[in-house]
């Protein structure tokens, strides 16, 4: 027998600790979806539970061998729900150069009647879960608070995993602290008699963002950033409109901990588009000796200027929402070792013994697999068992590599920016900026291949400013400002972080990858540190300082494929120049002058 909604039993919660704005607006929304029954939801492990168990019993969860991989479960998404989709995500401000040409931008009133319109009964025969929650350490003066409705038990089970679920955020707001309100529906309201699919979802989405009121609203998708909106929706467009504002940053990075031989460590903070190597690089095991990497955060920071001026970053999420495919022992064994158990993973395969498997995890596919589809794997059909943006849940606490100052409210301080992408071409393996300025510029012309995290054509190549296009809450043009802001202010405060460029992508004439990769990266985060300690020259050329050598002891690569990972080719590098100014010409006014001014010395530089 299929267990209800009506029948789930997680305990209704008192109404002492509830503040009344909060509340107010739960009565509103409730009043607008018609949802079976309101649940207020704390983060405990007997809500947890709860939810796994309405979930098996409705099939959105299949139960993997306990044996292999306990307390761990696989979902199963809709074909049409599998990806952020990005043509369906909105910046609604007043003005719609607020929001620029690189959002979709809609008005808000006109955005705010559609979407009621949508929601109206949207959770009839659902139950609407009330999920608070902080975004960074609780009572850290770099944190921000925020309270998701959803009405579904998958996101509100998700979002315990991912960020600090917590009933003490409610007596937080109650206390006068702001908040932004999250709202979520699948979209897919049930009548008497109906009988509910696994994956509740609907084929008209919509992801809003309104940036005057910091509220969101998300209608008919079930999957990752689309409806787990702490995260990107929050974390990134929400987030960047108010650090703007603050005087900080909200950043598509990760964080990491590096500890050099001598036992010197430092923070690094590095900027890559999704399914670009972040959770690779945020959970590396060097190659080399004596080096260590310890993980804060593998996908977004939040940058601000500490008491002691210096740059401070805190890792906003409490999870991992990462890529399985191509995850492995031999990538990221960190990862591996962290996915023992208590994780949900979307849109894997699943083999006959109970366990997840992706294209990647091992060289051959294992006979007698489920692909993400829940049909049998016919390996001559050239068809991947696994969605190639089959994802998995899971808590920080996991990590093997996981720093002890990963919840320092405080935060860390912030030694080096990266910023890198997906290029076969053009791009060394690294680059040093000139001066902050020059280093927004890199930032700010950062292209990458298209990968499967997002809609489009893979392989394309597009401009992705700091891994932000899609995330960015406010116009492009007044975000590039902000960061050369950033720099004058840390130019005051204490001395800006430096900024390097790397690219792991490069391909020979074969088109096979010229740089190792993965624990070898740690080769150029020691050439990262000698250059922060002084103790490397480096070439100069028209796109900033680069490598005289790299240390290459231990690997089977010869000087000449080293020269081609750092070869600068000016006619290359001047084709990419005049792409990144037709890209940057669409700011119009709003991109600063300084940006322009950096585009064209680097052109001074490439004739010289």
């Amino acid at each position: 027998m299929t267990l209800t909604h009506s029948e789930t039993t997680i305990p209704q919660k008192t109404t002492e600790a509830r503040p009344v704005d909060v509340a107010e607006w739960v009565n509103e929304m409730a009043a607008l979806t018609s949802p079976d029954r309101v649940v207020w939801c704390e983060g405990s492990t007997s809500e947890a539970d709860e939810l796994i168990s309405t979930m098996l019993a409705s099939g959105t969860l299949t139960q993997l061998n306990p044996e292999l991989r306990p307390k761990s479960y696989l979902a199963r998404s809709a074909p049409s729900d599998v990806a952020r989709v990005e043509s369906r995500t909105f910046i609604c401000s007043l003005d719609p150069d607020d929001a620029g040409p690189t959002n979709n931008w809609q008005d808000p009133s006109e955005m705010r009647t559609t979407l009621r319109g949508l929601a109206k009964d949207s959770m009839r025969g659902r139950t609407l879960y009330v999920v608070p929650f902080a975004m960074g350490p609780l009572g850290s003066p770099l944190s921000k608070l925020g309270v998701q409705i959803t009405d579904s038990p998958y996101v509100a089970l998700s979002l315990q995993m991912m960020v600090r679920v917590s009933g003490d955020v409610l007596s937080m707001i109650r206390s006068g602290a702001s908040w932004v309100k999250c709202f979520h529906s699948v979209g897919a309201p049930l009548n008497d008699g109906d009988v509910d699919v696994a994956w509740p979802c609907n084929e008209t989405k919509y992801i809003s963002h309104f940036p005057e009121n910091l509220e969101i609203w998300s209608y008919g998708s079930a999957y990752g950033g689309n409806a787990l909106l702490p995260k990107k929706a929050f974390a990134l467009r929400i987030a960047s409109v108010i650090a703007r504002k603050e005087g900080w940053l909200a950043e598509h990075m990760l964080l990491v901990k590096v500890t050099s031989p001598e036992g010197k460590s430092y923070t690094l903070a590095a900027a890559f588009p999704s399914a670009c190597g972040k959770t690779n690089f945020a959970m590396m095991r060097p190659s080399l000796p004596g080096w260590r990497v310890e993980t804060l955060g593998d996908d977004i920071a939040w940058l601000r200027p500490g008491r002691d001026g210096k740059l401070r970053a805190i890792n906003p999420e409490a999870g991992f929402f990462g890529v399985a495919p191509g995850t492995s022992q031999a990538t990221n064994p960190s990862a591996m070792e962290m996915l023992w158990g208590n994780t949900i993973f979307t849109n894997t395969a699943l083999t006959s013994e109970g366990d997840v498997w992706w294209e990647g995890m091992t060289k051959e596919a294992p006979e007698g697999l489920t692909t993400w589809q829940g049909e049998p794997h016919d390996k001559t059909s050239g068809q991947p068992a696994a969605h190639p943006n089959a994802r998995f849940a899971v808590g920080l606490s996991q990590c093997p590599t996981l720093a002890d100052e990963w919840d320092d409210p405080e935060g860390v301080v912030v030694d080096a920016i990266i910023f890198g992408g997906r290029r076969s071409t053009t791009v060394p393996l690294v680059s040093e900026a000139l001066n902050w300025n020059h280093g927004v510029f890199l930032g700010a012309t950062i292209a990458s291949e298209r990968t499967a995290a997002a809609e489009g054509t893979l392989g394309e190549v597009r401009r992705d400013p700091f891994a932000m296009l899609p995330f960015l809450g406010y116009n492009m043009g007044d975000y590039f400002a902000h960061w050369l802001e950033m720099g004058d202010t840390l130019r005051v405060t204490g001395r800006p972080p430096r900024i390097f460029q790397v690219n792991w992508f490069r391909r020979d004439a074969n088109g096979e990858f010229i740089w190792p990769g993965f624990g070898d990266n740690s080769r150029v985060i020691e050439w990262i540190v000698d250059r922060l300690e002084g103790r490397v020259a480096a070439r100069p050329t028209a796109i900033g300082w680069t490598p005289q050598t790299i240390n290459l002891e231990g690997l089977q690569l010869g000087e000449d494929a080293l020269q081609a990972l750092l070869e600068i080719d000016p006619a290359a590098i001047a084709r990419d120049l005049d792409d990144a100014e037709e890209f940057l010409g669409t700011l119009g006014s709003r991109l600063p002058a300084e940006i322009g001014r950096q585009l064209n010395q680097t052109r001074e530089r490439l004739c010289r």
